[in-house]
């Protein structure tokens, strides 16, 4: 097993990973609130955790993912009150609320797919656990953690930290300050503090999805559902919560004091949280006019897009800097990382095909062997260090240098050894593909087109037919492919 470190937002700190039943890792990550379209900040954070999941199983741990989907079209944000939007827009379109979810729930996986990101072990859905959730709306009341009121039921906050003091452990709040801040709004609705969260909601009349429930007609509040389903597939305690920085307060830190209340146990070890997108060094939102479909990026159809990214080239920019840090999208960065994804995957295309060939007139090179010995261990050092995948992408550089020379002829492959040189050719077709899940964008099909116009190219050279040699010189070209003319052989590349 690699000693992987993550930085725990609950002790805010970097810790050794150890699971709580090893092999095996329980990992939940909220998934999307299915009213509108995928988003790339919601990219960012799956691709997150697509990433731990494919370098925890890589090094040997047996995980269970769940990721839950939100249908069942709660509130506004994260108050108690507003418009059910997965409502709304049914009444517009005059079907069925589910016809809504389901189309934005085929969205949200085709839009992973696109990125390469992994399906979760399982999938949940909230209106799939309304019994669940209503059990444990009435296991709070019998502790005193919650009250009904005019047929609603919130969690009381103030009583659970009587209890168990520890309320906005997660976050850095204090309850006192909270309080403080909100005590102008005292006394005001059904709530005994305006802290105090719904667990479940009286359904307003025009309100379409509803379950019937010992308080009346209604729906349950949307941090309850995390809770009951990570509970229901992990256990009371389990590994693992992840999801993006905005979701830390209140949401997490409602799930922990939900968890504690019920269970009489922390419900999760570590907790893990991506951070926010910029673009151009402003924040990106709707409101702005600088938030990004995921079509609109590979389409290019976005005002502030000079060309179109493929998916490809967006998850590689993304993976470019570390979990925990602010992206900023422009298209500067974007160009640099489609010409690096595009030199990554031509260095794949080509250890792919290399073989090791021994030559006992050649010695083994002390110096060649060290520089592929410190990229390799360099890069694992990256991955162990809270997923740093911009300094692991860095040796894999340093890696894609030597495949370069040992293509160009410029170093042998005797002179690494054999072992060395299987282990540069694994690594670095492992990290690629496995554990960074980037892929080559290309219909394999064409393989034998390509190598046909290579043939003809090779004969037109021979036969000094220069306009001709030009005219499929353009065709590549066109097609984002460039010829390489080298002294050994004719081959083709990604154009950088």
């Amino acid at each position: 097993m690699q000693s992987l470190k993550i930085y725990n937002t609950l002790s805010r700190e970097k810790e050794v990973f150890q699971p709580l039943h090893p092999p095996h890792v329980g990992l939940y990550v909220c998934g999307p609130t299915v009213y509108n379209y995928v988003h790339l900040g919601n990219v960012r954070t799956f691709l997150t955790f697509d990433t731990l999941v494919r370098y925890l199983r890589h090094s040997g741990y047996k995980v269970r993912y769940v990721r839950n989907i939100t249908d069942v079209g709660h509130l506004t944000g994260d108050s108690d009150e507003g418009e059910d939007k997965i409502g709304r827009m049914a009444r517009l379109e005059q079907i069925e609320p589910m016809e809504i979810v389901h189309r934005y729930t085929d969205d949200f996986h085709k839009v992973l797919e696109q990125f390469n990101i992994l399906p979760p072990s399982i999938e949940p859905t909230a209106t799939g656990h309304i019994v669940e959730q209503i059990e444990a709306v009435k296991t709070l009341l019998d502790k005193n953690l919650a009250y009904e009121s005019n047929g609603s039921v919130y969690f009381d906050i103030e009583r659970y930290n009587q209890q168990h003091k520890d309320y906005g452990k997660l976050s850095g709040r204090i309850l006192e300050d909270l309080l403080t801040e909100t005590r102008d709004l005292d006394g005001i609705g059904e709530k005994k503090s305006p802290l105090d969260f719904a667990i479940w909601k009286k359904a307003a009349p025009d309100h379409l999805m509803r379950w019937p429930s010992p308080w009346g007609s209604g729906f349950p509040g949307w941090h309850l559902e995390c809770t009951c389903m990570s509970t229901k597939y992990l256990g009371k305690q389990f590994d693992i919560h992840g999801g993006g920085m905005d979701l830390k307060f209140p949401h997490h830190e409602c799930e922990i004091a939900q968890g504690t209340g019920l269970n009489e146990v922390s419900p999760v070890k570590y907790w893990m949280h991506s951070n926010m997108l910029t673009v151009n060094g402003q924040k990106m939102s709707k409101s702005l006019g600088n938030s990004f479909l995921p079509n609109e990026l590979f389409a290019g159809s976005h005002h502030l897009l000079e060309q179109a990214y493929s998916p490809m080239t967006v998850r590689f920019f993304m993976l470019q800097s570390q979990y925990r840090s602010t992206l900023d999208f422009s298209n500067e960065a974007l160009k640099a990382a489609q010409k690096g994804y595009k030199r990554l995957i031509n260095g794949l295309r080509l250890i792919r095909d290399m073989e090791f060939m021994a030559d006992e007139t050649i010695a083994v090179d002390v110096k060649q062997v060290e520089e592929v010995e410190k990229a390799i261990e360099g890069a694992y050092e990256g991955m162990n260090d809270d997923l740093n995948t911009a300094v692991a992408i860095a040796h894999l550089f340093a890696l894609l240098k030597k495949i370069n020379q040992l293509y160009m002829l410029q170093v042998k492959p005797a002179q690494l050894g054999e072992e060395v040189f299987n282990k540069l050719k694994t690594t670095y077709m492992t990290f690629l593909a496995d554990i960074l899940g980037l892929e080559e964008e290309r219909n394999q099909a064409f393989e034998p087109l390509i190598d046909g116009l290579l043939d003809l190219y090779r004969d037109f050279k021979t036969q000094k037919q220069y306009d001709k040699v030009d005219q499929v010189r353009s065709v590549f070209k066109q097609n984002g492919l460039v010829i390489k003319d080298l002294k050994h052989k004719i081959d083709w590349a990604y154009e950088e």
